[in-house]
């Protein structure tokens, strides 16, 4: 897959099918409209495009109502990954701004569809809007393919709704912290990207498997206080592990660690994916004092030996 961060350099794809969306998490319903893309690209010799924003538009039309407290489940980072092995062949970021969000659907179309991308065929949800206002949909881009000679088609709401998933559904399935449902929702695994950190107190110690992660993105969606069976990866390297997620303690900032399950070279300041299979405690773990963290790891190792 193609990365494209901005449109310049979008201009030798071949008979391009495109989409475009947030696609935040990358969802099942998200996969069925990318292996259709995919689908159609391969029945004339072509390439598939999914267009995509960044930040995600409800942070920048209402910043201060729907857009404030709205938790993206994917990181950049995290959507790249899923979305290279959907077998998509390019992948166009745009930054969504105030002024991009002012451009209308005839002048995307025109701009962008049309002039950079020379799309033969277009894809898009059903009950899909686009454009200043909301302006453009499905039989506005139909009537415009006429004029300019590409083709559009809708998936059926039958075809995602089969499916029955949301991005909202997930982010209540994680934010209640079922992690399971959210994996089938997804139909992959929930992951955090991000650079190892020290754990910090009251965590921080010499065991040199045990460490913190620190969350690159703010609006990074974060299952809530407690502690998950995960799998962690780094290179070609992917062993077993606990996450914790410790609520704040005397008014400090909560702590993200994990701890692996094998030993390991130093991983301070190196990405790793970190990949949720179950929530085994809930926050009710760390009610009052929290135990000596030796006892506490040594916990967590047993009950892990038990989970795995």
């Amino acid at each position: 897959m193609k990365i494209h961060y901005g449109l310049k350099s979008t201009e030798k794809v071949k008979n391009a099918v495109v989409t475009t969306g947030s696609f935040d998490g990358v969802h099942i319903g998200h996969k069925v409209i990318i292996r259709r893309l995919n689908i159609l690209a391969a029945e004339i010799d072509g390439e598939s495009v999914l267009i995509t924003f960044w930040p995600h538009p409800r942070k920048v039309l209402y910043p201060d109502t729907k857009g404030k407290e709205l938790k993206m489940i994917s990181s950049q980072k995290e959507k790249v990954k899923v979305l290279e092995e959907t077998g998509l062949d390019h992948l166009v970021i745009i930054e969504f701004t105030e002024a991009f969000s002012k451009v209308s659907s005839e002048e995307f179309i025109m701009d962008v569809l049309v002039g950079k991308l020379q799309a033969k065929r277009i894809i898009v949800g059903f009950n899909h809007y686009f454009g200043h206002n909301r302006e453009g949909n499905f039989d506005f881009l139909r009537k415009i393919g006429q004029q300019h000679g590409f083709e559009v088609e809708e998936i059926p709401e039958q075809d995602i709704q089969n499916e029955s998933v949301s991005s909202t559904k997930i982010r209540k399935a994680l934010t209640e912290g079922n992690i399971q449902r959210a994996n089938a929702y997804l139909n992959h695994i929930y992951m955090i990207i991000g650079p190892v950190a020290d754990c910090g107190k009251p965590l921080k110690s010499k065991d040199v498997d045990t460490y913190g992660i620190r969350i690159e993105e703010k609006e990074k969606l974060i299952p809530p206080p407690g502690i998950y069976a995960v799998n962690v990866q780094w290179n070609d390297t992917r062993v077993r592990g606990v996450f914790f997620h410790l609520p704040p303690i005397n008014g400090n900032h909560s702590n993200l660690c994990f701890k692996l399950f094998e030993k390991s070279a130093p991983l301070l300041n190196q990405d790793v994916t970190i990949y949720f299979h179950k929530k085994i405690r809930g926050r009710e773990f760390f009610k009052g004092n929290l135990p000596d963290t030796n006892k506490f790891l040594q916990a967590l190792s047993e009950t892990m030996e038990l989970i795995y």
